[in-house]
């Protein structure tokens, strides 16, 4: 009989030291040994270059962020507004030349099959490093995480997606298929956010990854294939207390600490446009 194997999926870690050491001390004691990581690992946080150390060591899998690929390309900073322009000067004082052709080398998407369901793997979505799909985005939108894209694979519909880039875990079932977003290991947010609704802050602002279990390597079909979304606290104030250059501190603090986006108003902008109500939130 072939044995089920466990799956730890992170991204986002976005240079948070402490909440990444507080996950791989998780995975660890649940004894899971093999790790993948869909990408921003740098931007955000102070902590860069451990980061990617530490994936680099324990991740058998890493593909490409957005924030990855903005932050190690040459770009033309007089073109930039201020508050972009000193981002950029901030993250790449942060991470060396070798980081950066290291970022450059990695792929955009992984595939492989777990109980005879294919699983595809992105950062954000099949055809932009950089998209933007949510769970109560349109059934277009979300059908489209499914569609092979220019950097996957196989040209096969996908049985499972995993993605992370929204900062926020959630896992949906659409058309006989499966949707797991990982969250945020280092950055956590909850995009929908109203004061009279809202709950305990302290379920968002936690690291968060995903488990996914089954016969890996196997294309024949078997009912032994789970998923699961998991929480871990960690120091927040040690981690924060580690940034003391951090160019973009206060809204870093805000971040960490309430979970709350600092950019909002983009993130509901793009949901306006694909016709969501984002008065009703």
């Amino acid at each position: 009989m072939e044995k089920k194997e466990q799956i730890a999926i992170i991204s986002d870690i976005h240079g948070n030291l402490n909440a990444l050491q507080a996950v791989l001390a998780d995975i660890k004691e649940r004894g899971i040994e093999h790790i993948i990581c869909l990408g921003d690992i740098i931007a955000k946080g102070t902590h860069m270059e451990e980061c990617i150390a530490l994936v680099k060591e324990k991740c058998s899998v890493v593909i490409k962020g957005n924030c990855d690929e903005y932050f190690a390309r040459e770009q033309d900073l007089s073109t930039k507004e201020k508050v972009e322009a000193d981002r950029i000067r901030w993250t790449k004082s942060k991470i060396s030349q070798e980081t950066i052709r290291y970022i450059e080398g990695l792929p955009s998407c992984h595939e492989f099959y777990l109980s005879g369901r294919l699983v595809r793997l992105f950062h954000a979505h099949p055809e932009k490093i950089d998209g933007f799909v949510g769970n109560i985005d349109t059934l277009e939108h979300l059908y489209s995480l499914f569609l092979p894209g220019v950097h996957s694979v196989s040209d096969a519909k996908a049985d499972v997606v995993v993605y992370g880039h929204i900062h926020m875990p959630y896992m949906q079932k659409l058309y006989n298929r499966v949707i797991v977003n990982t969250g945020a290991v280092g950055n956590s947010i909850d995009i929908y956010r109203n004061e009279e609704k809202d709950g305990d802050v302290r379920n968002t602002a936690v690291a968060n990854y995903a488990i996914i279990s089954g016969i890996y390597g196997v294309r024949e079909w078997d009912e032994k294939i789970s998923y699961e979304l998991v929480s871990v606290p960690y120091d927040i104030e040690k981690e924060l207390a580690a940034n003391t250059d951090n160019n973009e501190m206060e809204s870093y603090r805000e971040e960490l600490r309430c979970g709350r986006y600092r950019d909002m108003t983009k993130v509901y902008g793009r949901m306006a446009r694909r016709g969501i109500d984002v008065s009703k939130i």
